[in-house]
């Protein structure tokens, strides 16, 4: 896999982190850089170890589905895709009403935001393909776009939220169809 199909895998799966960035960011009084840090932090490292995580499940059973595997991928990031595009157009309206920044729940909403990371581990393992590299980059982006995401929050608030989930389930369901694609040559 080369490394712009791993940038738009990271950055499509970012896109929840960076909602939820962009949320606290305009939540939180007295915003502090050690705050958008720590929360980066949380996102950053969720998003990388979920995949590997979602990697070594799938290594127990590719041998049973390898002639089908690049069905299942194309299927697990179609549904992330379209399950991010879903929520983003029915958002919950009690979502992040306490501190974003408390310890307890920076560990819910980094889970929450990186379940989709571990489909898409699990995906990488059906394909043969090796994770640390992809997990450095997932990590890295979603850190990056999660930091920025508090700032931006604070200074526009919800302007973005729902429509950069919207886009990045449009790029999942891209990078799935281009998966299926290639193994289908």
């Amino acid at each position: 896999m080369d490394y712009f199909t791993i940038c738009g895998i990271a950055v499509g799966l970012s896109m929840d982190a960076f909602a939820v960035s962009i949320t606290s960011g305009f939540v939180t009084k007295n915003l502090k850089v050690r705050q958008a840090f720590r929360m980066a932090i949380f996102f950053g490292s969720f998003q990388a170890i979920m995949p590997i995580i979602g990697w070594m499940s799938g290594l127990f059973i590719r041998n049973l589905i390898a002639s089908y595997d690049h069905w299942i991928a194309f299927a697990l990031l179609s549904f992330i895709g379209l399950k991010m595009i879903y929520e983003s157009l029915n958002p919950e309206k009690d979502e992040h009403k306490a501190c974003p920044m408390e310890f307890q729940r920076l560990i819910i909403l980094s889970i929450a935001t990186s379940i989709d990371a571990l489909a898409v581990g699990f995906s990488l393992s059906f394909l043969n393909l090796q994770i640390i590299i992809p997990a450095i980059i997932i990590g890295i982006i979603t850190f990056s776009i999660s930091f920025l995401g508090v700032f931006l929050g604070k200074q526009f608030g919800h302007i973005f939220e729902n429509r950069l989930e919207q886009i990045g389930g449009l790029i999942l369901i891209g990078i799935g169809i281009k998966i299926l694609f290639e193994h289908l040559k």
